[in-house]
């Protein structure tokens, strides 16, 4: 089985009636506004994070810290995106990976050393002097993948225009991110390997990735327009 970026997450839809509270491992693509590139540049085949790339990054690795039945599979920050697989476990048991190794996996390479953004960031260590706030409060009840979502949204967003505001930071038009975000449920091991995989492959996969606003598109690649909600 190969992982098909259009079909699996590209013109996914939220299914009716299903709780996206209960446990299992989720496939989130969290995409920015108009496709602008923020938070840094693919060089060959890595991806090379900025200030904002590296503030994104860390929001996403704090993930866990804020809802306690969160845990993070294989992630990477990209440009102008961000894949991620999240396994939501049980309340009041901690997150169980099921199917997955229940391990982080950085797929971005960062040249400094990521700072959670409620900490003050070292001198010199070129990261943004974030405000010293308390973090938001972890929500009582079984958090839905949309709860989790958005608050990773929020919060970044509200980092980003610090950045904007007080280090000189491209701004965005109306939003930071789109308005809302893809996701596929993974149900097997074979499909969550070959996402993990894809997610690993992303920046080798650049030059062709729908969301690059510069994507070569060769004629036996074009795919129709992917529906946004």
């Amino acid at each position: 089985m190969t992982y098909d970026s259009q079909k699996h997450h590209r013109r996914s839809i939220r299914l009716k009636g299903y709780d996206y509270s209960q446990a299992g491992a989720y496939f989130v693509t969290i995409c920015v506004q108009d496709r602008a590139c923020l938070f840094g540049e693919v060089v060959g085949d890595q991806m090379h994070l900025n200030d904002a790339g590296r503030i994104v990054l860390a929001e996403w690795e704090a993930l866990p810290g804020r809802f306690s039945t969160v845990k993070l599979d294989v992630f990477g920050v990209m440009p102008n995106h961000l894949h991620g697989i999240i396994v939501i476990g049980t309340a009041g048991a901690g997150a169980r990976p099921g199917a997955t190794t229940g391990a982080t996996t950085r797929v971005a390479p960062t040249s400094a050393a990521v700072t959670r953004p409620f900490e003050r960031a070292p001198v010199g260590a070129g990261l943004v002097p974030a405000p010293i706030v308390p973090a938001p409060a972890i929500p009582a009840q079984q958090p839905t993948l949309g709860d989790i979502v958005g608050s990773f949204k929020s919060l970044t967003t509200d980092l980003y225009i610090y950045g904007v505001k007080q280090l000189g930071w491209p701004g965005f038009r109306g939003r930071l991110w789109q308005r809302n975000y893809h996701e596929h449920i993974i149900r097997t091991d074979t499909s969550l390997n070959c996402i993990r995989q894809y997610i690993r492959d992303n920046p080798a996969q650049w030059a062709l990735d729908p969301e690059n606003p510069q994507a070569e598109t060769p004629k036996t690649m074009r795919q129709p327009p992917a529906r946004r909600r």
